[in-house]
């Protein structure tokens, strides 16, 4: 049950900057997607104008929409696919007729842009694969999210955030020495996948303004994932060096780390020497140590962790957070309380940044909205729209993009294009 009370506590979304049209106004997106990595890429290009159809099996849709919470006024609409979901239409398509197939290839023929995490072999099924798209539709920019690529000798293989997370070596690298390495809360290789996807769509769209044509593109979650582990990857190519689990604290830099004052924990990242000095001689009042011409250098402060730490535990132990905070951004160093996540939520920085509001629902009245992180001063996001139920806009999109009438669209629905047809009773 959502807590409602809670949720109309948030301040409503701000209108748009701009009033004109958004920068991906006339693209049509034929969304084939479910879970997080593929919606959240479609999502994003919905927000800023792009009209995206979501293409669900009927009655059931996504499985992403049965994830918790959930309320019962809102069947298939829990919380995690409402945040990845919003500013899209729904159409109900059973995919195994022909009269819903057709319906999808007309619904393509007209389109910019195809989307589709499907397991491997899944369009090629439905006789929706690239190629017969592509002959369908020579315009057509075709994003297929898989996890191991769609070919070679891994395409066959499903694969989830945690799975690419730990074949990647990610989860090795992080979490503590003593115990085995953790996998992250948050699922940040759909996440980074999502984005790479909306990245490859952007470019391919700039490649079809110049020469008129469309192509295929592949964004895989392994793929991505390697990405993720960062410059780590590129140490180990050149020296060997396998990374090591270190909890909080860096391998790169020195001091750096989570710290507890008097009344919470905090961290401090002193990614130079410049802040490392600041950090000693503006905030803990130790010249001393700041300007040591040992310790002033980056190199040498890693072998030295365990003194510097302990001298920083004794001093942030003397003074709460609200004595070291204005200090340490006073000095220009890195800083910042180890939050919970509701903590952040509630934040004055994510309240300053508009990052939490809440949009209108046409059965709940308002749900919570995680803003868009993308800010462009001339063709913002446009306002955000609540996800979609299951087909809730399937006879709109049938009359409105492929033009059809109430008589055609009534054939389609008896034919079962759009599931199946419940038993009439005398």
């Amino acid at each position: 049950m959502f807590d409602q009370a809670r949720i109309n506590a948030l301040p409503a979304q701000d209108a748009p900057a701009a009033k004109g049209p958004g920068v991906l106004d006339g693209i049509r997106v034929i969304d084939f997607t479910h879970f997080v990595a593929g919606p959240l890429a479609t999502m994003t290009l919905a927000d800023f104008g792009a009209d995206v159809i979501k293409v669900e099996a009927p009655g059931k849709g996504d499985d992403f929409r049965y994830y918790p919470p959930a309320d019962p006024e809102l069947p298939a609409q829990g919380a995690p696919y409402l945040w990845t979901n919003r500013n899209k239409r729904s159409i109900g398509l059973d995919m195994k007729s022909p009269q819903g197939l057709e319906v999808a290839k007309a619904l393509i023929a007209d389109a910019d842009v195809l989307v589709e995490n499907f397991s491997t072999g899944v369009m090629e099924r439905f006789g929706l694969d690239y190629e017969t798209c592509r002959q369908i539709n020579p315009r057509l920019v075709y994003c297929s999210v898989s996890a191991y690529g769609r070919s070679g000798p891994y395409a066959d293989r499903l694969g989830f955030d945690p799975i690419a997370q730990a074949e990647s070596g990610f989860i090795s690298m992080n979490g503590y020495p003593d115990r085995q390495g953790v996998r992250t809360g948050s699922a940040i290789m759909d996440i980074s996948t999502a984005m790479c996807a909306t990245n490859a769509i952007l470019l391919a769209l700039m490649a079809r303004q110049r020469d008129g044509l469309g192509q295929f593109l592949e964004v895989a979650l392994f793929d991505t994932a390697i990405l993720m582990t960062g410059f780590a990857a590129m140490q180990h190519l050149t020296t060997g060096y396998e990374p090591k689990r270190n909890g909080n604290t860096s391998p790169d830099t020195c001091p750096s780390g989570v710290f507890q004052c008097q009344d919470m924990p905090f961290y401090i990242n002193c990614g130079n020497d410049g802040i490392f000095v600041r950090l000693f001689e503006q905030v803990l009042d130790r010249p001393d140590i700041a300007h040591d011409p040992v310790l002033s250098k980056r190199a040498n402060r890693l072998e030295q962790r365990d003194f510097l730490f302990k001298v920083m535990e004794e001093e942030f132990g003397k003074h709460p957070w609200s004595h070291w905070q204005p200090k340490l951004r006073a000095a220009g160093v890195p800083s910042g309380q180890v939050r919970t996540l509701a903590q952040a939520l509630a934040s004055d920085e994510a309240r300053s940044r508009g990052l939490v509001n809440r949009i209108e629902h046409p059965v709940k009245g308002w749900i919570p909205n995680i803003a868009t992180p993308l800010r462009l001063n001339r063709t913002p996001a446009k306002a955000s729209v609540a996800a979609p139920a299951v087909g809730a806009d399937t006879d709109a999109i049938l009359h409105e993009v492929l033009g059809f009438d109430a008589e055609r669209i009534q054939a389609l629905r008896d034919a079962g294009a759009f599931g199946a047809v419940a038993p009439t009773t005398a």
